[in-house]
């Protein structure tokens, strides 16, 4: 039995280490791999969920190590967060014999690179995203200030370095992989590269595990009538999601189709979102702005007709999988999104049902809407098995094994 060490900057008590962490580990440790798992936690958060995520770790035999995500100054407080995680894993690996080191993303993959010098330690640069430009793309890091603009170049160094030491890459789409294959690095480096993308729990975002009575009881919950057309929208607004294009959208079907209501499944605060909706004359009870936890999440967008984002199409999110598009179509869901994120578009051609824009004129909305009104109703099954086909947690976690399985023979040569 092989022991692995997994480092997360994002930490388990967050709705992302919830989604794209814990699942595959869960499903790693069935194999019979012994799991360490390190992650950086916000206080307070860690503080209200952390018995329920150690339980369910424990459950399923990780150990889970846990240290405080500190977030402020800026880039200083990195820094030390990235010291405190060299330190408590080299603790690990002194005290557990681990086998070979998962780093998720850039800041782990920092200590993956300390481990892999100090130990000779294998690792694997599961890198998500184009990280360092991701900052830049989203406007968190400012070239115009020199910091900055240093930090961004650091980045960029070392994701020479991750690249060349790593024994594996993971990355979320065949578009980033197409596209980091083309940089000079790989001129003098075979590193493999695997595309696992964002996957999504089929058993726990299945549409025939919401009965219509639920539906019924949901939609009665939030004042919604039976005939009314529900979009919905998941997950938090802003940064890489366009607010204002989504919420012109919205303005245009209920224009075309006044009893509609725009469904926003969000943790951020409603008071912005309806001053924001107002700027495009969408009055407040055409909303409903839901707080959901995970669990909660496939019961409240059930209830939707349709379901929209619109994210940035900018250089970055070439290597971006929205977390959000396998959970809807697992629920059988059809999207309204746009072209120049990933592989979304590739992937909406497998969609029976479903619209991808290429640009954000109102022509384009309007076709958009017609198709969503000529086809109100979901065709749940079909959307179901193209959410099989690309996002199951099951093959992904059949993927990362198999990564795993060529790491361990790599290593013993």
């Amino acid at each position: 039995m092989k022991t692995v060490l997994y480092i997360s900057y994002d930490g388990m008590t967050d709705n992302l280490g919830q989604s794209q962490v814990i699942p595959y580990l869960v499903g790693l440790s069935k194999l019979h791999y012994t799991i360490h798992l390190l992650s950086c936690e916000k206080p307070q958060v860690y503080e209200q969920k952390k018995q329920d995520i150690e339980k369910l770790l424990k459950k399923n035999n990780i150990t889970w190590h846990a240290i405080a995500y500190t977030a402020t100054p800026p880039v200083v407080s990195t820094l030390y967060d990235i010291k405190q995680l060299q330190k408590k894993a080299s603790e690990i690996v002194k005290t557990h014999a681990v086998d070979f080191v998962h780093c998720r993303s850039y800041i782990a993959a920092q200590v993956g690179v300390c481990l892999h010098r100090k130990y000779h330690l294998p690792w694997i640069f599961d890198m998500r995203g184009f990280w360092a430009d991701e900052r830049i793309d989203g406007g968190i890091w400012n070239t115009k200030k020199l910091l900055y603009r240093t930090i961004y170049k650091h980045f960029k160094r070392l994701e020479k370095k991750y690249i060349a030491t790593a024994q594996h890459i993971v990355t979320l789409t065949e578009a980033g992989k197409k596209e980091m294959l083309s940089w000079g690095i790989f001129k003098h480096c075979n590193t493999p590269i695997s595309v696992i993308p964002c996957c999504a729990d089929l058993e726990h975002f299945d549409f025939r595990r919401i009965s219509p009575q639920k539906k019924q009881t949901v939609r009665k919950e939030l004042g919604i009538a039976d005939t009314t057309f529900v979009l919905s929208y998941l997950g938090s607004f802003g940064t890489w999601y366009m607010n204002h294009e989504m919420f012109d959208f919205f303005a245009q079907l209920r224009r075309r189709h006044a009893d509609s209501c725009f469904l926003c499944i969000t943790p951020d605060d409603p008071e912005t979102l309806y001053n924001q909706a107002e700027q495009y004359n969408i009055p407040r009870t055409a909303l409903r702005i839901v707080k959901a936890s995970r669990a909660e999440v496939p019961l409240y967008a059930g209830i939707s007709n349709w379901s929209l984002f619109f994210i940035k199409p900018l250089y970055s999110k070439i290597a971006s999988s929205p977390t959000k598009m396998g959970e809807l179509l697992a629920l059988g869901i059809p999207l309204v999104c746009n072209s120049g994120v990933g592989d979304v578009e590739e992937i909406m051609k497998h969609c029976p049902q479903g619209v991808c824009v290429h640009d954000f004129s109102h022509e384009t909305y309007h076709n958009a809407i017609e198709e969503m009104l000529q086809n109100p109703s979901p065709n749940a099954e079909p959307l179901h098995i193209v959410a099989q086909q690309f996002y199951s947690l099951a093959q992904g976690v059949k993927l990362y094994a198999g990564i795993y399985e060529a790491v361990e023979s790599a290593a013993g040569k």
